[in-house]
């Protein structure tokens, strides 16, 4: 299940409110508050089901009467065509969620198709496929449990709970070795400090200075070779900078630990869903 519950139920609230305002005028004029129905969520593409308990939160945020015939669960992947599930209850209700429901997960579910392909590139090498903070505004939390469905792995969520030392911070401080020893010196000793290299010298002196890891940014896969034979597992090592499918198992092979991909969630398109009411 998705984690913040309080803070996923806000977004929802928030993306109803956007839609819906004062009233769903089409549904009040056309169809009876009392009438009931069905209506089937169908796949038009091959997919990474992702978001579907949000989907359903969001019909149950209206009516909690809201029935689901599941046929596919999160993670699953679901052919074309195929009925993912049966909504059974006010049609009312149904038509007003309708568009908010489908916007999360065809968002969702395009970010963990995405986020699988990505991880069947490097298989069966020993490498963890990580987003980052391109997401949404207002959506990261969904953002990133789409990504972990897919298969990949979580980078920090937001400023707070991670130190990443970037190019800004290195100029702002004067120094690579700089950053790290003020690092080390203002967060507990719990927290990892990574820091942001672009040549083989910057590897050296984070590598000197205690980084615990070691953000290789836009860097040719030779060039990471060589950081991952001086590290030499003494800490691990991330990649990162406009990685692509196409170019994604070269740097796995050069053995870093980590590549961290902002397209999972700043390009992924969304997938193909459609949401049908079915004639009594």
């Amino acid at each position: 299940m998705i984690e913040q519950h309080s803070l996923s139920e806000r977004i929802i609230r928030l993306a109803l409110e956007e839609d819906i305002g004062s009233g769903d005028l089409t549904t009040t004029s056309v169809i009876k508050s009392e009438a009931g129905g069905k209506a089937s969520l169908i796949t038009r593409q091959e997919l990474v089901l992702a978001g579907l308990p949000v989907f359903k939160k969001v019909f149950r945020e209206i009516s909690p009467e809201i029935i689901f015939n599941d046929s596919f669960g999160e993670g699953d992947l679901v052919a074309a065509d195929k009925e993912v599930t049966l909504l059974t209850g006010s049609l009312s209700t149904i038509l007003r969620a309708e568009r908010t429901a489908l916007n999360f997960l065809q968002r969702m579910s395009g970010i963990a198709t995405l986020t699988r392909q990505f991880v069947k590139k490097v298989q069966p090498l020993e490498v963890s496929i990580l987003d980052t903070r391109k997401t949404a505004p207002g959506h990261r939390l969904f953002d990133k449990y789409a990504v972990r469905i897919g298969g990949g792995v979580n980078h920090r969520f937001g400023l707070f709970d991670g130190v990443l030392i970037k190019d800004n911070h290195i100029a702002a401080a004067g120094s690579i070795t700089g950053a790290i020893e003020s690092a080390k010196q203002g967060v507990p000793h719990t927290i990892r400090i990574e820091v942001e290299v672009e040549d083989l010298a910057g590897a050296k002196e984070a590598l000197a200075a205690g980084a615990d890891i070691i953000l290789l940014d836009n860097m040719l896969p030779g060039q990471m070779t060589e950081v991952v034979q001086l590290v030499n597992g003494k800490i691990k090592v991330e990649a990162s900078g406009g990685i692509t499918l196409d170019r994604i198992k070269e740097v796995a092979e050069t053995g870093v630990d980590f590549i961290s991909v902002g397209a999972l969630t700043h390009s992924a398109s969304a997938a193909d869903f459609s949401l049908e009411v079915i004639p009594e």
